[in-house]
């Protein structure tokens, strides 16, 4: 079983279902709405990309970079989700772990293309 795939598919299942109940659900305003849609984008991308790796290459770096980016998704967006429905602003502090994550992948990636 390819878990990678399936972590990556999903992810991406899940923001677009999000993304759907925060447009046509929820009735957010103001900072917000503006989390659910950055959570969305950003999960939508990084499962897409973390997707491709999974049918790519079997290279261990790459691998890896997709790890971090469905890490990244979990933090990242799940905290921006999280208070946009009203959980404490403090996790706010959490978000950054969650870009770090990113930048992981995208290092990660950026390794991995160099070595082939």
């Amino acid at each position: 079983m390819n878990r990678l795939g399936l972590a990556a598919a999903l992810t991406g299942f899940a923001a677009v279902a999000l993304g759907a109940f925060g447009a046509h659900g929820l009735s957010l305003n103001g900072d917000a709405l503006d989390w659910w849609n950055k959570a969305t984008l950003y999960g939508l991308v990084h499962a897409a990309a973390a997707l491709a790796i999974s049918i790519s290459v079997q290279a261990d770096l790459l691998r890896r970079a997709g790890w971090a980016f469905i890490l990244g998704v979990v933090i990242f967006s799940g905290c921006l989700y999280a208070m946009a429905l009203g959980a404490p602003r403090w996790l706010g502090a959490v978000v950054p772990l969650g870009g770090v994550s990113f930048l992981a992948g995208w290092a990660l990636a950026a390794a991995s293309a160099v070595r082939r």
